[in-house]
């Protein structure tokens, strides 16, 4: 299945029964975010807009209810909402950028779970610690070392997430800029990544490359389903082959800003 364009549904639609998604819309001057591995492209910003319109439509049509995040004008890298707050059940961890320019991204996303009721705790300077470095496999918390998340930030994660049940495992990420711009995780506890950005396929007990830069981050669902760049054509039929229905969206103005599929949304389960 191939979801894109625009559902005509405003971005706060609530299916009847819907699991819950926060986003947050891209602003005009998505251009000047922050790249550090790639080099710079230009930005269409009427397309990207497109296609996260699409992108949106696609989790609402799969059941999920999305809240907007209020948006932030002066924070170019803002729709990727992923790495402003982590959210381990009823509770919700506002990140510290580290990026300076994108410290001001933490605002809106407090108000927005604290909308929903969930408690909040935060990552202090000079702890950094960006969501996009942190990945979740049942009890597990995968955290990237990366040029934006660092050790003091990861043991501020590890204290808060210790008695909730989690046990936090550092990760080396020097190939990427974030962890899950190199791996992400099926529903069943896989790690798929792509071999030339991970730094040591070994931590993993269980792990499949990818052919592409492109498919290494899904976005899951459901146990069944899989939502992924349509960038990724062979890893979109090798997951398919391994029984997953994939959902695809074009998302290749956030791809040339280091963006993926799991950056423009934060999922309330």
């Amino acid at each position: 299945m191939t979801t894109s364009g625009d559902s005509g549904r405003p971005a706060d639609a609530t299916p009847s029964g819907a699991r819950r998604a926060l986003v947050r819309r891209p602003v005009d001057i998505l251009a000047n975010g922050e790249i550090t591995h790639i080099e710079r492209l230009p930005i269409d910003l009427e397309l990207a807009r497109v296609q996260w319109d699409g992108y949106v439509a696609a989790l609402q049509s799969e059941g999920w209810a999305t809240t907007e995040v209020q948006p932030a004008p002066d924070q170019p890298d803002s729709v990727f909402i992923e790495d402003a707050v982590i959210l381990f059940g009823r509770t919700a961890v506002l990140s510290s950028p580290g990026a300076p320019s994108r410290r001001g991204e933490t605002a809106g996303a407090e108000a927005a779970v604290r909308a929903l009721g969930l408690t909040v705790r935060r990552i202090d300077l000079p702890g950094t610690l960006d969501g996009g470095d942190v990945l979740k496999v049942d009890g597990t918390v995968y955290v990237g070392q990366s040029l934006r998340t660092n050790a003091e930030g990861a043991a501020q994660l590890a204290a808060i997430v210790d008695p909730l049940g989690y046990t936090v495992v550092p990760v080396p990420v020097t190939r990427a800029l974030h962890l899950k711009t190199a791996i992400t995780a099926l529903p069943d506890g896989t790690i798929i990544g792509y071999p030339p950005l991970v730094d040591d396929p070994g931590l993993f007990e269980r792990f499949v490359p990818v052919p592409e830069a492109e498919g290494t981050a899904v976005v899951v669902l459901d146990e069944h389903t899989l939502l992924m760049s349509a960038a990724a054509p062979r890893t979109t039929e090798l997951l398919t082959g391994l029984g997953y229905r994939v959902v695809t969206v074009d998302i290749t103005e956030f791809e040339k800003l280091e963006g993926c599929v799991t950056c423009l949304s934060v999922r309330v389960r």
